[in-house]
């Protein structure tokens, strides 16, 4: 396996070109710049394509006609560029065609900051278009899961034939860090396995597959939902990615992921030393969700839980209290808008709780 230094966007962008992907399309916006960029050098090497549409909205069309002709394909943006693709991710779920989305998220609502963030999870997991459908979200913390994640993101999408969505904030998009890169697979076509409707091929005898989300029998979109609510359960039985970090004994527990889990690690090596037992839980599927792993946390010797991430007010906490239904406190700690949430930020947070919680 080959070792490199990268920058995150870019080891995004070459571990999709190692997963297979063959068409990019996408649109600039900071923080993710890098990506198309890349792939605009990289792809006509590879034999792939690299298109940059007039608009957000036209690349993710460009993803489905892409899918739907059966090349592995990404597109990438962040925030703002990410709500104007939504359309077209509901699409791509509701035709059931593999798609990898990586949103580099920066500050927001609205056009918000260029600055990274941590604003984007619950568009990510709860709603990332209409109809109430899902997709696996997965969340590095270091360049290296940037690559191991985006990677194994294509096998899921192709897997479950939906579309899968890497949420990476944009310090780790910028950072560069010392990677493996992993094997290259070989590009392969892949076969449509939809409910698209069957019709007659205009340019030749017997039919083709029209590939469609549109499904006008009220019936046949029931039995399509049905299957993909089947899909869901699988995917928190099959798929939930987690990370336990010193829970053995810890009596306080922080719920990070991405950077702010980096920050937390170093926050839980300080509070150690002062003799605070904490420990970290970090999702890294944010769908499905870690709810198990939360379940197993000690009740008796857990005393609060703290959900630390970059961006106010906190998104992650509804999920968290979910998982412990509500028997353990959950608390929060986070900054908004590109401010940089530290270590220092979090070991205070904490222990200005200890002490409050202490009166």
């Amino acid at each position: 396996m080959e070792k490199k230094f990268l920058k995150g966007n870019e080891a995004v962008a070459e571990a999709a070109i190692l997963a297979g992907c063959r068409f990019f399309a996408g649109y600039p916006i900071t923080p993710q710049n890098e990506i198309p960029e890349y792939m605009a050098r990289r792809m006509p090497q590879v034999g792939g394509v690299f298109l940059q549409g007039e608009s957000e909205t036209a690349s993710v069309c460009m993803i489905y006609g892409a899918a739907a002709m059966g090349k592995l394909a990404m597109t990438s943006s962040s925030g703002p560029g990410i709500s104007l693709k939504a359309e077209g991710i509901s699409t791509l779920a509701g035709a059931q065609l593999p798609a990898v989305i990586v949103n580099v998220m920066r500050g927001g609502p609205g056009l918000g900051t260029i600055q990274a963030a941590q604003s984007d999870y619950l568009h990510a997991t709860k709603a990332m278009g209409h109809g109430g459908f899902r997709v696996l979200v997965l969340a590095p913390s270091t360049v290296q899961e940037a690559i191991d994640l985006t990677y194994k993101a294509f096998g899921l999408a192709v897997k479950y034939q939906n579309p899968a969505v890497v949420l990476m904030d944009g310090w780790i998009g910028s950072m560069m860090e010392p990677v493996t890169l992993p094997e290259a697979k070989e590009p392969v076509r892949n076969n449509y396995t939809g409910w698209g409707t069957r019709c007659f091929n205009p340019q030749g005898v017997g039919v083709v597959d029209v590939v469609s989300s549109c499904l006008l029998e009220p019936d046949r979109q029931e039995l399509l939902n049905i299957h993909f609510g089947e899909m869901y359960e699988t995917w928190a039985r099959d798929e939930v990615m987690v990370e336990e970090y010193m829970l053995a004994d810890a009596e306080y527990v922080i719920v990070a992921y991405g950077t702010a889990a980096r920050a937390a690690r170093t926050a839980i090596g300080s509070l150690r030393e002062k003799g605070v037992k904490a420990g970290m839980l970090r999702p890294i599927s944010l769908y499905p969700f870690p709810y198990d792993a939360l379940k197993r946390l000690d009740r008796n010797r857990v005393r609060f839980l703290l959900d630390t991430e970059m961006t106010l007010p906190v998104q992650m906490k509804d999920d968290i209290r979910l998982g412990v239904a509500d028997a353990v406190p959950v608390h929060s700690c986070g900054r908004s808008g590109g401010v940089v949430l530290t270590n220092e930020d979090i070991e205070d947070a904490l222990l200005r709780i200890v002490e409050e919680e202490g009166k």
